[in-house]
């Protein structure tokens, strides 16, 4: 920008360079394929992928990095899957002194910079004429990777022992030659194998599909032109970045929010505590989480990845959205984390396998509502979370195909995101991790896919938090097993301390998760369990909806009338919270 200080006065601002390496038309034409290169390796994972929770759900992720692992582009990606994906791929650079074109690297572990077990992240070197310059980088979430009990969430798992297989950078291609050896140990251990196999082989043709036109991009337009590119690139993101925290009042903000009681791991539930110190005039955030409790005996943990990613993504969610998400403009934001806590960096061997969901989504809130501290318009209110039991892994013996044993996440009913200002919540948030990006299923691929009803989905009125700005209401359902007994794991937080709102904003709903017997009756299910559920019996869910923002009494009377309109505010409920009556 123009009114950037002089280097002298500000030496924090040295790195955002005004320099010019490349025309700004070809550099819009440059941005514009890589991104169509990213977007082309989503549809190869779209397309090919055999589990529904990716081709249904959409729970994975592209992107393309420099070779010494910054981030440059990436499309319709899950946030929590790319915000630190560096730090899964430096490793593999520490490890390999023959990396070749042709290899292709597997990591899934959380202390080799992973984010979690399930998220298998498959990078591939793109080289140019015998020089490495990019990876190309395909993570997925896998349905299962061998746990114990059929789920790759696993709140109890105490340690890394729990939880199933982790490959911590390992060579799954090597020259062009997939390694059957570790394949092998692959399939030997993972339910309903050969559908893990057709995902693996999917990642796999996403990262040969962007090599092959990486190098054909740079045939084109020259190694030094497209390296420019890049470098500028990073410098436009960053220079955005301090434009933008320029803007910012100077100061410490603090949030905590708390996780639910988890029985035998978290019996009072976890304190999740964030403090964003803003210095506009430096033109950089820090996110210091140094201030939450050791590690808990079970999967909750966060890893170094997760906890990196989500202090940034709280930020990155409170400055202009048209930023860049590239390495420069993430340069301007500082996380400090302490080792050995459950938010921040875990101390081996303890459990991560939930360290994706969960605590980490009440990280991302708290960055996301520390903001509300400076004030109206800033920040939002708390967003529910991941995993009821609508969200849950199901798994069981398919009825109508012999010997057939399914496994898979099934997005039929998710949380709402709080409000902010200006917006009510966004209906189809999910979870905070992902922010929206993750595709409510299609009921009908479902019942296709696998043997279960989906009787009912459904707005839950009057769920929402209120205030100036709604949070969206809650999503619930009833959904059963054909002629078989189904299990389904699921870790359901928001029951106990569901999302808040802020700045005079009142609270959501809660999740609820039951199940009615075939004899009719409603139970009450645990908010974190592996349930069976057989022939006969139903599942029952409502998850969360999201906190409000402001105090209701200064809600617009359009927007209440509009409310309930939708059915989303029983006439009675606009009534008693903004005195509204049609």
């Amino acid at each position: 920008m123009s009114d950037q200080p002089n280097a002298a006065a500000e030496p924090a601002l040295e790195s955002a360079s005004d320099t010019r390496r490349v025309d700004p038309f070809l550099m819009a034409v440059l941005k514009s394929r890589f991104e169509a290169i990213v977007r082309e390796m989503s549809l190869v994972v779209l397309k090919a992928s055999r589990s529904a929770v990716i081709k249904n759900g959409r729970d994975f992720s592209c992107a393309i990095l420099t070779y010494d692992c910054r981030l440059v582009s990436t499309e319709d990606a899950l946030p929590i899957h790319v915000t630190s994906m560096d730090l899964a791929i430096r490793p593999i650079l520490e490890f390999f002194d023959d990396i070749a074109p042709g290899d292709i690297y597997l990591n899934n572990c959380p202390y080799t910079g992973g984010t979690h077990h399930a998220d298998m992240i498959m990078a591939m070197p793109v080289f140019v004429d015998g020089k490495p310059l990019f990876w190309a980088v395909a993570l997925s979430h896998h349905a299962d990777m061998g746990a114990p009990i059929p789920t790759t969430y696993l709140p109890f798992a105490k340690n890394i022992y729990e939880e199933g297989l982790h490959f911590p950078c390992v060579r799954v291609v090597e020259r062009g030659k997939e390694r059957s050896d570790v394949i092998r140990i692959a399939l030997m251990k993972i339910r309903a194998s050969k559908v893990w196999h057709g995902d693996f082989q999917a990642q796999i043709g996403a990262c040969r599909t962007a090599t092959q036109r990486l190098v054909e991009l740079i045939g084109r337009y020259g190694v030094p032109t497209v390296e420019d590119f890049v470098e500028d690139w990073f410098d436009y993101g960053e220079r955005r970045a301090i434009a933008e925290i320029r803007k910012l009042p100077a100061g410490t903000y603090r949030y905590e929010t708390r996780h639910d009681p988890v029985p035998g791991v978290a019996d009072a539930g976890i304190p999740v505590r964030i403090a964003v110190t803003v210095d506009p005039e430096a033109g950089r955030i820090t996110v210091d989480i140094t201030d939450n409790v050791d590690n808990v005996p079970g999967g909750l943990n966060t890893s170094e990845n997760t906890a990196s990613g989500s202090c940034r993504m709280g930020v990155l969610n409170n400055l202009d959205s048209s930023i860049p998400h590239n390495h420069g403009s993430m340069s301007r934001i500082d996380v400090v984390m302490g080792e050995g806590k459950v938010v921040g960096k875990p101390r081996y061997p303890v459990g991560t396998s939930v360290a994706t969901t969960n605590v980490n989504d009440r990280l991302i809130t708290a960055g996301n509502c520390a903001f509300t501290a400076m004030g109206a318009p800033h920040g939002q209110a708390e967003g529910g979370g991941h995993m009821p039991v609508g969200n849950g892994v199901i798994s069981g013996h398919d009825p109508f195909k012999e010997g057939q044993y399914y496994i898979s996440q099934i997005f039929i009913g998710y949380a709402g995101n709080g409000a902010r200002h200006g917006h009510d919540g966004w209906l189809t948030f999910c979870g905070p991790a992902n922010g929206g990006l993750i595709s409510l299923d299609s009921i009908e691929v479902d019942e296709s896919m696998y043997p279960i009803i989906v009787e009912s989905r459904e707005i839950q009125a009057d769920t929402q938090g209120f205030g100036t700005y709604e949070g969206a209401p809650a999503v619930g359902g009833v959904f059963y097993p054909i002629d078989h007994a189904m299990t389904v794991v699921y870790a359901s937080d928001g029951t106990s301390f569901p999302p808040a709102g802020v700045l005079g904003g009142t609270a959501a709903a809660s999740a609820i998760n039951r199940k009615q017997k075939s004899s009719g009756e409603i139970v009450e299910l645990p908010a974190f369990s592996a349930e069976v559920v057989e022939a006969g019996e139903k599942l029952v869910f409502r998850a969360c909806g999201g906190g409000g923002y402001g105090p209701p009494a200064k809600r617009d009377r359009a927007r209440v009338a509009a409310s309930v309109a939708k059915g989303w505010l029983s006439a009675e409920k606009a009534k008693e919270v903004y005195g509204y009556e049609a």
